[in-house]
């Protein structure tokens, strides 16, 4: 048993709602009270610890995250400056310390906090003419390419855009070094890929850092290699955050193969929910969209799929016991997978499904006649306070009087929707005060 003593405990009990000790075993809190009072009721070999005066917190959980990209994003070139000829001097002061030929990887640029223009190839070789340079956008859905990268990925001006992607031309039809969606795997699959073995030790080195921030849980948003590499901390009793572990929608067959079923696993690592992606981002303006951006009247954003695909997705892995959890952050993007959990109730009921709890990943701006839905699916609106800030002017500029309709969770509270917060990290910090 432990007793912690001399805190400050706020317990939100109307009866009693401050407290000075607290009394631990087994992981779980047995009781809160003084210290005398504890005393009474601990048995065994009890460890006291004097807490000094300061405030005892709950561990928080970060509801959305991306712990294998924040993990190695640690040690990339922090692109994420307010001009910039600061990012460019950043990437080229690593390049000068880089040898000639290997890549330089860096995260957080926001083409909005600069003049609003996306940068271009060119810019990058100025300052690195001797390595590949791939660097990501604090979206996570925009990817900024030098030529050399683009050279290594086979990318020409000839090369046509993925699905659900666009390469960026200038009005020569010339790509300019900026990748839209899926067309950032083109130069990522270039990148020499982290072992499983550097991905655990990156995220064992993160793990400390979010604690410092008061987390102690995570739903992750990664892929198989951050999956393979969790569950190697978690064989050598290095897992010291609680992962909730969602699965790409395009291994649900190999999940069903293996009768993964959603909360399978144990206390430190689980199987949570299927993830699918409805749109792009605010940022790169690739966000699905009912109506066009503000001065882009032919450009709507990219919807990757209609509601009636979505179904689909949602269909077999309810079959299989897997809830679902789609990616939406436009009003359009929201209102088609909102179509396709009506169509998911339903067919749970018909078939004598378990009612899971599927959730919606950012619901960043919806239309009203759409809001209360969630609440009447019961579906989670799983959404992050941190945009809010950092996103306002982007969502002022680029939808206009819409932006009013963004980040409404206390619309969504009042309909009575369940509500899970977190942070998108690295797009943003992880640290949960700054949501909160």
């Amino acid at each position: 048993m432990k007793l912690l003593f001399n805190a400050n405990i706020h317990t939100f009990d109307s009866s009693n709602p401050h407290a000075h000790a607290i009394l631990i075993a087994g992981g779980r809190i047995i009781a809160v009270g003084e210290k005398p009072q504890l005393e009474l009721i601990a048995h065994g070999n009890v460890e006291k610890k004097d807490i000094k005066g300061k405030t005892i917190l709950p561990g928080l959980t970060d509801a959305h995250i991306h712990i294998q990209h924040y993990a190695l994003g640690l040690s990339k070139v922090d692109c994420e400056t307010k001009a910039k000829e600061e990012c460019l001097r950043r990437v080229g002061e690593r390049a000068k310390n880089t040898k000639k030929g290997e890549w330089v990887l860096g995260h957080g640029w926001q083409q909005n906090d600069w003049d609003g223009n996306f940068p271009t190839a060119e810019e990058l070789d100025a300052i690195s003419p001797n390595n590949p340079v791939y660097l990501t956008a604090k979206s996570l859905h925009a990817a900024w390419a030098n030529t050399s990268a683009m050279k290594l990925a086979n990318i020409t001006n000839d090369t046509p855009d993925p699905k659900d992607g666009a390469i960026q031309r200038d009005a020569n039809g010339h790509a300019t070094g900026i990748l839209l969606e899926t067309a950032m795997g083109l130069v990522s699959a270039a990148v020499p890929a982290s072992s499983i073995v550097e991905i655990s030790e990156a995220i064992e080195k993160a793990q400390p850092v979010l604690w410092r921030m008061g987390i102690t849980g995570i739903h992750d948003f990664d892929r198989r290699e951050s999956f393979m590499a969790l569950q190697s901390l978690r064989a050598a009793n290095k897992l010291k955050l609680r992962v909730c572990k969602n699965i790409p929608v395009e291994s649900v067959q190999q999940a069903n193969a293996l009768g993964l079923r959603t909360g399978f696993g144990d206390e430190w690592l689980w199987i949570g929910s299927v993830k699918a992606f409805m749109d792009g981002a605010l940022g790169p303006r690739t966000a699905a969209m009912l109506e066009p951006y503000e001065g882009e009247p032919h450009n709507k954003g990219i919807l990757n799929m209609d509601g009636e695909e979505l179904f689909e997705h949602c269909r077999k892995a309810a079959d299989v016991g897997l809830s679902m959890t789609v990616h939406a952050i436009g009003d359009k993007a929201n209102h088609e997978v909102l179509n396709a959990f009506e169509q998911l109730r339903m067919y749970e009921k018909e078939n004598g499904l378990p009612h899971l709890r599927h959730r919606i990943e950012h619901v960043q701006v919806i239309h009203p006649d759409d809001a209360p839905r969630l609440a009447a699916l019961n579906v989670i609106a799983s959404m992050q306070p941190i945009h809010a800030t950092s996103d306002m002017y982007a969502a002022d500029r680029f939808w206009g009087e819409r932006s009013k309709l963004a980040y409404a969770w206390r619309t969504q509270l009042d309909f009575g929707a369940p509500l899970a917060f977190g942070s998108d990290a690295p797009v943003e910090s992880p640290n949960p005060f700054f949501g909160l």
